[in-house]
């Protein structure tokens, strides 16, 4: 670590202690502790708890005492004494460049070089921001030259996520960005795909209660993200609208079910399908912001990722193969675990998965 008049975020320093990974999304909290026996990885533990509605807002936490003891819940509900976590801040709360700089710097060298980068980039004084940076490798087409990928964020985004694991016991050892911890459980994922997704070009649609965030990579680097206000609560309001449903009962209904029969034509369909037309116009998005005219594989994420029959309608729509995200597929799993439930839970634990992966060395 270099000095200087800011803090590191350690967003991508591995650490070799077994952690939690916390994701805190709008709607839920949900952990996931895993295992290695060897080259395989093990499901040891994993818990999904809800917030109360309006908890967490734009990706910040507005009301701290539900969301702390939310996470306190759901870490008891695991049943487990470890008490070392990894978490992710949202892609809006951090500001992410990537530079090029000469190969060989000493870590003094490069971290005075990132600091003088961030300060061109950064809109805040540096003293105000947690700071960090990842050498990505050898910069396209220029061997003597690296790239390397600066992240900052404010610092009360960070100690607000921080805080809610200190209030249960929990310590915070590593802080990661949403996108690049989905990106690390993809790489699972990957390796399912044909020629293991080897010069495709993948897109990650991750669709939770507010918002769906779109991370296309290729070759195993991020070449576009994008949000966009589009997810789960819609449905919850057009159950709340069609059968005149407060909007805590359509949230149930929604979840649990026992809705009419005229559900699935009436409101579920129509939901499917408005849902699969913003994947399509994240894709043209994609092809107009970026040099890509094409994407082989799209892999469905969030808690919409669970409706049933999502995945081909969105095949249909953008005409691209389609699959749901489930990191945990070639993995063992403890005896406490439902398989069943698991497959089905999944998607919605890709961030989750990703944090917990990074208690673990790759090389």
């Amino acid at each position: 670590m270099f000095k200087g008049n800011f803090e590191f975020l350690n967003f991508w320093q591995i650490r070799s202690v077994p952690l939690i990974g916390i994701d805190i999304s709008s709607s839920a909290v949900k952990m996931v502790e895993l295992s290695r026996n060897g080259d395989r990885f093990c499901v040891d533990r994993y818990a999904i708890e809800l917030l109360p509605r309006e908890a967490v807002l734009d990706g910040n936490i507005n009301d701290f005492e539900a969301v702390s003891e939310c996470v306190g819940r759901v870490w008891k509900k695991l049943g487990t004494r470890n008490k070392n976590v990894a978490m992710a801040l949202p892609a809006a709360a951090v500001i992410t460049k990537k530079i090029i700089v000469p190969a060989g710097q000493s870590e003094e060298d490069l971290g005075f070089l990132v600091e003088t980068e961030a300060n061109q980039y950064i809109p805040f004084a540096l003293d105000e921001v947690n700071l960090d940076f990842q050498v990505i490798g050898p910069a396209p087409g220029n061997p003597e030259e690296v790239e390397v990928l600066i992240a900052a964020s404010r610092k009360e985004k960070v100690e607000d996520r921080v805080a809610t694991a200190e209030a249960s016991g929990l310590t915070a050892i590593v802080m990661d960005v949403e996108p690049y911890a989905s990106q690390t459980a993809f790489e699972l994922i990957q390796k399912q795909l044909p020629n293991g997704g080897r010069d495709r070009t993948i897109a990650i649609v991750d669709i939770g209660a507010s918002l769906m965030s779109i991370n296309v990579l290729r070759n195993g680097q991020s070449v576009y993200m994008r949000d966009q206000p589009f997810g789960g609560n819609q449905l919850t309001y057009d159950i709340q609208h069609f059968y005149n449903l407060t909007l805590d009962e359509a949230e149930t209904a929604k979840r649990k079910g026992g809705l009419p029969d005229n559900y699935e034509i009436e409101i579920l369909r129509p939901f499917r399908e408005n849902l699969a037309l913003e994947v399509s116009r994240a894709m043209q998005f994609f092809f107009t912001s970026t040099p890509f005219n094409e994407v082989h594989h799209i892999v469905l994420a969030g808690g919409c990722a669970t409706i049933q029959g999502l995945d081909d309608t969105v095949s249909n729509r953008t005409q691209v193969s389609t699959s749901i995200a489930n990191p945990f597929a070639g993995m063992e799993l403890s005896s406490r675990i439902n398989p069943r439930q698991l497959a089905t839970d999944a998607p919605m634990l890709l961030i989750a998965c990703g944090l917990s992966l990074r208690g673990f060395d790759p090389t």
